[in-house]
C-alpha cells in the first residue's frame, strides 16, 4: 500500500530567506567582534621580523660612538620598557628622550607591545674586541659598510644579502630565420629525415615507400631506394659504417649498405608498425620503438634482439640516445617518458609530467639536458635523474611532432598545423613563429611538419612536411638586433626556474 508524503509547497524564495535567517540567528551574537590575537603565532611571526630587520646590526664594534650621530627621539619608558630588548645599550641610551617621561600604565599596554617585550633578549654583555661582527654604521654616510675584523674571513657580506628568487635569465638576441629553398620529389607525406655524418647529403623517407638521398649542398636528387611496403617512418645514419637504418609501418627495419645501395640486414622481431629509431653513438646498438609499446634494442652486427624494454602502455614514438647513462630515453603515447639502463635492461626513472603524448625529444649537444613536446607543453629536463627544470613560456597549441636543437641553444619544434617556432634554449623564449606555406595544388590542411633536423653545422634546418616537400632554412645573415628585435620578452612572474 502506498502512502503519499507531503510535498513541501514552499517557493524557492521562501526558503531563502528562512535560510538566512537561521544565520542570523546563529551569528548575530559574534557581530562585530574582533578575533583573538593567538600570542604563540604573534610572537613568532615577531621574532622574524625583528631578526630580519636587526640581525645585522645587533653587535656593533667597542669602539662605536653613539654620541656622534645625531637621532630623533623616539616614544619610550624609564629603563626602555617599549623598545625591543635586543636592541643594543648605547643605542638604546642615545635614542632615549631628554626629558622625563611618564610611565606608561599597565591597563594601557595592547596585546602587541606585551608580545614583544615577553622576547627573549640577547645577553647585554659588551662584545669582544674579537667579535667575528662584519658590518657596522659608517659615521658620515647611510650604507653599511663592510669590515673584516675576524682573522680567518669565514664571514663575508654574502651573509647579509637578502635571499631572493633567481631571476629568469633573459633570452639572448638571435638572428630570424628564413626559408631559402623547397625541394618536391617525393608522391606521399615525408615523414622521415636524417643527416649524413660528413654534412654532405641527407635522407628522406615518405609515405610512397622511397627513401630518397638529397645533396646538401645544392638540394638535388642523388639516389632513390625502394624495398619498404608501408609508409617509411624512420631514418638513421650510422657515423662508424658505411650503414643507413629504415623503420617503417610494414613491422621492417633494414639496414643499407651505401656502397652498394642494397639492404644487408633485417632486423625481424616487431609485432606492428615501427614508429622511431636511434642509433646509439658509441656502441654497434640500434634501437627501435613501435605500436607493440615495447622499445627493441639489437645488436647491430649480429641481428639478434639484445633487450626488449617494456614498460610503457602505448605506442613508442620517440627515441634519444646517448653514450651516459642514461643511455637510451624513450617517449609514448601513454604521456609517460622513461630513462632506462642499457647495462640491465631494466627502467631506471619515469616521468609522468606530460598529460599527452611524448612525440618528440631531443638531447642538447653540450649541456646534459634534453627536452621533450607534447600538445600540453615543451619541457625541460636534466640528466642524469631526470629532475624537471621549467616548461617553455609559451604554448605552440598543436600537436608538435618533431623538434630539433643546435649548439648555439636555438631549438626548433615544428606542428601538426604547420607551425614553426624557433625558441631560446636557455630561457625557454620563442622569439620566433612562421607558419610554413603549402605548394601549389596542395590543400591547406597539408600544411603539418613531421620531421626536422639541423644540419652537422647547426646553421641549416631542414624539414619534411605533409604536401610532399622538403624546406630548407638558415638564419638572416644582413639581421641585427635593431632592425629585427624579434618577439618580446616577458619573464613569468608566478613560475620558478627549478
Amino acid at each position: 500500500m502506498e502512502v503519499n508524503e507531503p510535498v513541501e509547497t514552499k517557493t524557492v524564495k521562501a526558503l531563502t530567506l528562512q535560510s538566512l535567517k537561521r544565520t542570523l540567528d546563529l551569528f548575530q551574537g559574534n557581530y562585530g567582534q574582533r578575533i583573538p590575537i593567538d600570542e604563540e603565532s604573534q610572537r613568532i611571526k615577531l621574532k622574524c621580523k625583528i631578526a630580519d630587520e636587526y640581525a645585522a646590526v645587533r653587535d656593533l664594534p667597542s669602539d662605536f660612538q653613539v654620541g656622534r650621530r645625531t637621532t630623533t627621539a623616539l616614544p619610550s619608558t624609564e629603563g626602555s620598557s617599549g623598545l625591543p630588548k635586543i636592541a643594543f645599550p648605547e643605542a638604546i641610551a642615545a635614542l632615549q628622550p631628554a626629558g622625563p617621561a611618564k610611565p606608561l600604565k599597565e591597563e594601557k599596554r595592547s596585546d602587541l607591545q606585551r608580545i614583544i617585550e615577553d622576547i627573549p633578549a640577547k645577553s647585554d654583555a659588551a662584545p669582544s674586541s674579537s667579535s667575528s661582527q662584519i658590518v657596522a654604521f659608517q659615521e658620515n654616510s647611510k650604507a653599511l659598510g663592510k669590515t673584516f675584523e675576524n682573522d680567518n674571513n669565514k664571514n663575508t657580506s654574502a651573509a647579509l644579502i637578502r635571499r631572493m628568487p633567481s631571476k629568469w635569465p633573459k633570452p639572448e638576441w638571435h638572428a630570424p630565420w628564413k626559408l631559402y629553398r623547397v625541394i618536391s620529389g617525393h608522391l606521399g607525406w615525408v615523414r622521415s629525415l636524417a643527416v649524413d655524418p660528413s654534412n654532405e647529403w641527407f635522407c628522406t623517407g615518405s609515405a610512397d615507400r622511397t627513401i630518397k638521398i638529397w645533396d646538401l649542398a645544392s638540394g638535388q636528387l642523388r639516389l632513390t631506394l625502394t624495398g619498404h611496403i608501408e609508409q617509411v617512418t624512420g631514418l638513421a645514419v650510422s657515423p662508424r659504417h658505411p650503414y643507413m637504418f629504415s623503420c617503417a609501418l610494414d613491422k621492417m627495419v633494414k639496414c643499407w649498405d651505401l656502397e652498394y645501395n642494397k639492404v644487408i640486414r633485417h632486423y625481424h622481431g616487431h609485432l606492428s608498425g615501427v614508429y622511431s629509431m636511434a642509433l646509439h653513438p658509441t656502441l654497434d646498438v640500434l634501437m627501435t620503438g613501435g605500436r607493440d609499446s615495447v622499445c627493441r634494442v639489437w645488436d647491430m652486427r649480429s641481428k639478434t634482439q639484445a633487450f626488449c624494454l617494456t614498460g610503457h602502455d602505448n605506442t613508442v614514438c620517440s627515441i634519444i640516445s646517448q653514450s651516459a647513462d642514461p643511455q637510451v630515453i624513450t617517449g609514448s603515447h601513454d604521456a609517460t617518458i622513461k630513462l632506462w639502463d642499457l647495462a640491465t635492461g631494466k627502467t631506471m626513472t619515469t616521468l609522468t609530467h606530460h598529460k599527452k603524448s611524448v612525440r618528440a625529444m631531443c638531447m642538447h649537444p653540450k649541456e646534459f639536458t634534453f627536452a621533450s613536446a607534447s600538445a600540453d607543453n615543451i619541457k625541460k629536463f636534466v640528466l642524469p635523474k631526470g629532475n624537471f627544470l621549467h616548461n617553455m613560456l609559451s604554448n605552440q597549441r598543436t600537436i608538435i611532432n618533431s623538434m630539433g636543437v643546435n649548439e648555439d641553444g636555438i631549438m626548433c619544434t615544428g606542428g601538426d598545423n604547420g607551425s614553426l617556432w624557433f625558441w631560446d634554449w636557455k630561457s625557454g623564449h620563442c622569439f620566433q613563429k612562421e607558419q610554413v606555406q603549402v605548394q601549389p595544388g596542395s590543400l591547406e590542411s597539408e600544411s603539418g611538419v613531421f620531421a626536422m633536423s639541423f644540419d652537422q653545422t647547426g646553421t641549416r634546418l631542414i624539414t619534411c612536411e605533409a604536401d610532399k616537400t622538403i624546406k630548407m632554412w638558415k638564419e638572416d645573415e644582413n639581421a641585427t638586433p635593431e632592425t629585427h628585435p624579434g618577439i618580446s620578452f616577458r619573464p613569468p612572474k608566478d613560475l620558478r626556474r627549478f
